[in-house]
């Protein structure tokens, strides 16, 4: 990804956790794209209404925005877009049920299968997402019970919807994936390095379409 992919920087914020992972995918991004990061706890003071695209990783403290949870709810209602990539524990995000873990009973069981062709995921070997160095698991190990219409992008092998999108629970659009900050599938050597830029590019089509919906009532 380059500082192109980006029409504006401050389009994407960034909720930095201050863990070692998700710092080194927010210095990553920012050197990349000038993109906007923000310390978690800083939130509650913090003015969301610069910003399209909200990014969320597993390494939240979910306690901080189930105490917030009304400033997601109003950034969604906005016409935004949220992107959670985790396994949720409180119901902070709307829309959202808690994570489901899988039952593993062979490597197998963590195999990726993408239902359709979306923009997102394409290109992208379901392979490579699936092993990492050969071994399965890293990409997502069980899923969240979709909202109602719900679209599904990503399933394990029991058909459990491990990344989906939700346009119905809010006036925005939210992108659930149960695993690691899909932003950070950006430098990889294999088919999983598109998934970076092509996420952002969505981002900007899905906003775009949103609009036009809300033109058109």
């Amino acid at each position: 990804m380059n500082a192109g992919d980006l029409k504006n920087p401050t389009d994407l914020l960034l909720l930095n956790s201050g863990t070692y992972f998700s710092t080194q995918t927010a210095t990553a991004l920012r050197q990349d794209l000038g993109i906007s990061v923000l310390d978690m706890y800083s939130l509650p003071d913090y003015d969301l209404s610069a910003h399209k695209f909200l990014v969320i990783d597993n390494y939240v403290d979910q306690e901080l925005m189930n105490q917030h949870s009304g400033l997601i709810g109003e950034f969604l209602d906005q016409g935004n877009i949220l992107v959670f990539s985790g396994n949720l524990f409180l119901p902070w995000l709307p829309g959202g049920s808690l994570f489901v873990p899988k039952t593993i009973r062979d490597h197998r069981d963590y195999t990726v299968t993408l239902t359709g062709l979306h923009s997102i995921f394409e290109g992208v070997n379901p392979d490579d997402l699936t092993y990492n160095k050969g071994v399965s698991g890293f990409f997502a190990r069980g899923h969240h019970p979709i909202p109602p219409h719900a679209e599904v992008l990503l399933t394990l092998p029991g058909g459990e919807p491990i990344t989906y999108i939700d346009r119905h629970s809010t006036k925005g659009t939210i992108l659930v994936h149960s695993g690691n900050n899909l932003l950070g599938y950006t430098h990889s050597r294999n088919t999983s390095g598109r998934i970076g830029a092509q996420l952002i590019k969505w981002l900007y089509e899905e906003y775009e379409q949103m609009t036009t919906r809300s033109s058109e009532i």
